[in-house]
């Protein structure tokens, strides 16, 4: 049974019909060498729902943490880089389009365009605050 405490949201971006957020499982990181990994979901919901699955690091959190500051700045972000896995594409147009690429393998793409309110940075940030918090908590 998997310990939905251990699970904490990275980011969200969301409206009343639909949603893009990525969830983060804290604990129990695989280990490579000297680099932790955390097992992680995109998760889309509305119109089209689905998870695809993704793994997370440090450097991905401090990546995530640039990608915040480019959003700020109205610039376009791609969280995790390195297509490795699955990652999502982020326009701050109004609304903001969320695009969530599945593993290249399969080349699949859903753009999800979102309604977020106007706290959705500071929110966003402080969920990458938590997930730093908890990823420490775990080491």
């Amino acid at each position: 049974m998997v310990d939905e405490a251990q699970v904490v949201e990275l980011f969200r971006f969301a409206d009343p019909v639909q949603s893009v957020s990525v969830e983060v499982r804290c604990r129990e990181p695989l280990l490579l060498g000297e680099d932790r990994y955390y097992a992680a979901e995109i998760v889309v919901g509305g119109f089209v729902s689905g998870r695809v699955g993704l793994t997370v690091s440090q450097d991905d959190l401090e990546e995530w943490g640039r990608c915040l500051d480019a959003l700020q700045a109205e610039e376009g972000a791609e969280w995790p880089a390195g297509g490795r896995s699955a990652w999502v594409e982020v326009v701050p147009d109004d609304p903001v389009e969320v695009t969530v690429h599945d593993s290249p393998s399969t080349q699949i793409a859903v753009r999800v365009p979102i309604d977020v309110g106007s706290e959705w940075l500071q929110e966003n940030r402080l969920r990458l605050a938590g997930v730093r918090e908890a990823v420490t908590a775990s080491s």
